[in-house]
């Protein structure tokens, strides 16, 4: 029974523990090794738009980029490979995010320009608070994903708020500067005016001539500055629910892969699986 409980992992769980945990020496240096290269193939995308480069340097960057492309796909596939629930792996976040760094290259090759998408790639720079047991840091990011989910239904309907007082606010600056000959030649331009203006962005391509156009103009953007708080004011709250005395680690569950459990969790917060003991 001892020799039982003392037996080696077997390849599959091997590979899992280098690729998804960085709690050993050959995790971390697989995950260095990965935003190293993470990095050169963002700064190889970036360096291909230079205007004025050699066709002969883009072709070799092209190649290049190829080659990454082809390593991440690999790393991607053995990701799947090694947890016992791939689709819900590939679900998760990190599962999302190692997908679209990957497929823009693969669609640049029927759609020309799609790879310069590419840049997504450095959304898997977050890794770096894994191997840097940066935990109070994996902390706030869950705890921000939380309060964002949580107060979706309230910003959904201050959104939806906000696009009715627009329309009010643009079929009025319609009525009152919607002459022949104005840029407010429309309600849905007058609408657009209205949205740059609540929300403070102010282009200054449509600009009210009139003084009635003017002290409506005025009074939209004294209101955009309180709008504007809103939103910030119900994720703050979500955050203060959401934030307490949750202490996740770098652990990741050996069926989808999912990170961000207590020291103390026995199960997965995403899938319910036994989490293994030794993944502390």
């Amino acid at each position: 029974m001892a020799e039982a409980d003392t037996k080696p992992p077997d390849l599959r769980e091997r590979v899992r523990i280098i690729i998804h945990e960085a709690d050993t020496p050959a995790g971390k240096f697989f995950d260095v090794a990965l935003i190293l290269a993470i990095l050169a193939s963002v700064g190889v995308v970036m360096f291909i738009t230079v205007p004025g480069i050699d066709k002969g340097w883009v072709k070799t960057l092209n190649n290049i980029e190829w080659g990454f492309t082809i390593l991440f796909t690999f790393e991607y596939a053995l990701r799947l490979w090694s947890v016992d629930s791939p689709a819900k792996y590939a679900r998760s976040f990190f599962g999302v995010i190692d997908l679209l760094a990957i497929l823009p290259t693969y669609i640049g090759a029927f759609y020309p320009g799609a790879e310069y998408l590419l840049v997504v790639r450095a959304l898997r720079v977050l890794r770096i608070f894994r191997i840097l047991k940066l935990i109070e840091y994996v902390r706030g990011a869950r705890t921000i994903m939380r309060a964002l989910r949580a107060s979706f239904a309230k910003i959904m309907v201050f959104l939806l708020a906000i696009l009715i007082l627009a329309t009010i606010i643009g079929a009025v600056m319609y009525l009152v500067e919607g002459q022949p000959g104005t840029k407010f030649e429309s309600i849905p331009k007058s609408i657009y005016w209205a949205i740059v203006t609540l929300t403070t962005v102010g282009y200054g391509d449509l600009t009210p001539a009139t003084p009635l156009g003017q002290f409506l103009a005025a009074m939209v953007m004294i209101m955009g500055y309180s709008i504007i708080a809103v939103p910030t004011g119900i994720v703050t709250v979500e955050m203060t629910r959401v934030d307490g005395p949750d202490a996740p680690n770098t652990r990741a569950c050996p069926n989808c892969g999912v990170e961000g459990h207590r020291t103390d969790a026995k199960h997965c917060h995403a899938c319910g699986e036994t989490l293994h003991a030794g993944d502390v």
